[in-house]
Formats: C-alpha cells, sequence, structure tokens
C-alpha cells in the first residue's frame, strides 16, 4: 500500500518537475498525470489555444490525454511542417482511426494511399459526367416531396434532400438503412458517433460508454450493408465506394472504409450548407451566378450533364466554394514529427503531434485582408493551402 501511495507520488512529481529541454517550445500541462491539459482545453478550444498563443508565442506544446501536441501559429512555417517529410500525416492520424473504427495499424498503412488515391481518380472533374444522369434523377425525387411552394429550412435541405442526393449517386442505393425505423435509428447512432468521434479518438471506449455502444452498432450495420451489397452485385456500377472495397484486402477494413467514407461525406456536406448560405446571403454574387449558369446550361428545368470543360466557365461558383471553405476552415489538422524538426528558435521533438490551424491562417490580415468578410475573388493561397493538404 505505501509503495503504491509512493509510486504514484513519485509519478505525480514526475510530470510536475521533469525538467524541459530549452530548446524545446514552452509546454502547458497541469499536475494531473496523463490528463494534463485536457479539461481546460476541452471547455473551449479556440480560447484556450488563443490564450496560449497569447501568453507563449506563436510556438507552444500542449500535454494532453498522454499526447505532446505541439501548435505552429505563423502562416509561413505552419506551410513548411506541411511540405516537410519529416512530419507525417498517416501516422498522426493512425490511432485515431484504430480506436474509431477498429482497424489494424498493418491494415490502415496498406490500404489508406491506395484508397485515397482511387477515390480522388473517380471523382476527378474528368469523371464528373459519369454521375450527372444519376444525380438529376435522385436529386429531382427528394426534390419532388417539398411542392412547388413554401420555404425550406436550408439545414434540412441539405441534410434530407442533398446529402441523400450524393450518397446514393456516389456509394449506390444500398448504402444505408432501408426502411424508416432503420433510418431513424441508424441516424441517432450515427450522431452519437460523430459528436464525440474526437474523443473517442483519443481516450479509452471506458470513458465513453455511450459512444463506444453507437460504435458497435455502427461497426455491425456496415458489416451488413457492406456484405448486402456484394451480394446484389450493385458493384458492377463502380461507384465510389465499389474502388474503395476493391481496395481493402479484409472484411474489416471494407467495414472501417465504409464508415470513414460515409463520416468523410457528412461533414463535406456541411461546406454545400455554408456555400449556399453565403451566396444567399448576397444578393448580387447570387445574381452573378444564376446568370453564369443560365449560359452555360440555359434555364431551369433542362436535364444537364457536367463535364470538365463547362465548370471552368463557372469561375463564381468555384470562387464561392473556396470562400466558404476558408471562413469554415477546421480548428486545426495533424501531422506527425518523426525527426526533429527545427521551428523559429526551437527544436520541435520527434512524436510529438504537429498541429497547425487552417482558422487562424485563413484569417490572416496579410494573405485576406478584411478576413471576416466574405469575398469570394481569386483565392489562390486558400487553393494552395487545400492542395497542401492533399
Amino acid at each position: 500500500y505505501i509503495i503504491s501511495k509512493l509510486f504514484i507520488l513519485g509519478l505525480i512529481m514526475y510530470f510536475l518537475f521533469q525538467p524541459r529541454n530549452p530548446n524545446s517550445p514552452p509546454c502547458v500541462s497541469s499536475w494531473i498525470p496523463w490528463f494534463g491539459a485536457a479539461f481546460q482545453f476541452g471547455k473551449a478550444p479556440l480560447e484556450f489555444l488563443e490564450q496560449a498563443r497569447i501568453k507563449h508565442g506563436p510556438v507552444f506544446t500542449v500535454y494532453i490525454l498522454g499526447n505532446r501536441l505541439t501548435f505552429v501559429a505563423e502562416t509561413e512555417d505552419a506551410l513548411e511542417l506541411l511540405r516537410t517529410k519529416e512530419a507525417d500525416f498517416d501516422e498522426a492520424v493512425m490511432q485515431a482511426i484504430q480506436r474509431t473504427v477498429s482497424i489494424s495499424k498493418e491494415s490502415f498503412h496498406r490500404n489508406r494511399s491506395r484508397i485515397f488515391k482511387l477515390i480522388v481518380r473517380q471523382l476527378s472533374p474528368s469523371n464528373l459526367h459519369q454521375f450527372s444522369e444519376t444525380l438529376w434523377d435522385e436529386f429531382h425525387e427528394h426534390v419532388d416531396h417539398l411542392g412547388k411552394e413554401g420555404t425550406e429550412d436550408l439545414n434540412e435541405l441539405v441534410r434530407f434532400v442533398m446529402f441523400p442526393t450524393i450518397m446514393k449517386t456516389l456509394f449506390g442505393k444500398s448504402f444505408g438503412p432501408t426502411n424508416k425505423s432503420r433510418t431513424e435509428e441508424f441516424e441517432r447512432h450515427f450522431q452519437n458517433f460523430d459528436d464525440e468521434f474526437e474523443f473517442g479518438s483519443q481516450m479509452p471506449e471506458f470513458f465513453l460508454r455511450k459512444w463506444s455502444k453507437s460504435k458497435t452498432w455502427l461497426l455491425t450495420e456496415f458489416e451488413r450493408i457492406v456484405t448486402d451489397i456484394k451480394k446484389e452485385g450493385q458493384l458492377i456500377s463502380r461507384t465510389a465506394l465499389q474502388a474503395a472495397l476493391d481496395a481493402a484486402d479484409t472484411a474489416a477494413r471494407t467495414t472501417a472504409t465504409a464508415i470513414v467514407m460515409r463520416r468523410a461525406s457528412w461533414l463535406h456536406s456541411a461546406g454545400a450548407f455554408w456555400t449556399l448560405a453565403f451566396i444567399l446571403s448576397h444578393p448580387s454574387i447570387y445574381k452573378n451566378i444564376m446568370e453564369e449558369i443560365v449560359s452555360v446550361y440555359g434555364k431551369a428545368g433542362n436535364k444537364i450533364e457536367v463535364f470538365e470543360d463547362d465548370l471552368r466557365k463557372l469561375p463564381s461558383i468555384k470562387q464561392c466554394i473556396l470562400e466558404a471553405l476558408r471562413l469554415t476552415s477546421p480548428g486545426v489538422i495533424m501531422r506527425k514529427a518523426m525527426k526533429p524538426i527545427k521551428v523559429q528558435n526551437f527544436v520541435i521533438p520527434p512524436g510529438d503531434l504537429l498541429l497547425v490551424s487552417p482558422y487562424w491562417m485563413h484569417r490572416n490580415p496579410k494573405y485576406f485582408p478584411e478576413p471576416e468578410i466574405f469575398k469570394p475573388v481569386s483565392c489562390f493561397f486558400c487553393l494552395h493551402f487545400l492542395r497542401l493538404l492533399c
């Protein structure tokens, strides 16, 4: 008993008073072992990070849940980190993927890059025409239920009209539950899974009983969905899901791939929502976009096919999408330091998770005058940043 107490006391003393390398960035932690600054960070992440940046400067480390998270706030330094081969994306997200969709480290490394390249190829601008007819039919099927008059909440429109349309077009009609009661149960579990995804990616499931239950339910449900798709022979259509499932080498990997693609699609639907919201909030921009669309495709009601050459004639839409992404960009993106990395006057040790903030970078007045205002001009910096992420 006494030895146990001494061990715990020694552990606390180690975390409180362990010597800091003078070349390492300043570190924000607390007296609580392992948890570190998790509680302060969890209450208001952006406010916490902004206060840390003001106090410690543009490079600082936060100790949270057994991980050293080193934040790099200056735009030029952040872009350099995204370019360097000494900071690895796969290693940064591997643990989160393991915990959230129960996939092994070996399978993740073997499949991630291959699946990503296949999906990018499937959804390249030159291939968009193959989705046009299905997209048109599915969208009109959902829109017909709205009626010809009245108003509709934009969030509900994206969630229940645009999102299901895209899902069926890209992944096939079997990619989801088929009856109403099952759909409601699916959405409830998926909402639980999504709401606490960030916590589930870092914390043991013991602390997240509700999230763990929904994760287990979804893994079972997606296993059934993938099996049904294969049995029906629907894969002949070569949907984006088909490309991913073909690349995955195990049943567990195909199930994990399906869940990840579903969540990624859900997150990207927020981009559609905000793009539409900004456009509709600016009548002159809306008018300009509608004129461009009519000049390329004619008046409303005509069935259209989307080709890459047509998209080049619609620059205003691309500019609005980029500007919406700039204003609603995520708080942070991660890499993992594989070797010592020098940033300004500091040396970041191997093993640190490196975090750069698109939210901060996209509000840098050096690159974006009046950064809080929606101004859909040619956003070269934003486009360059998105290319670095890919």
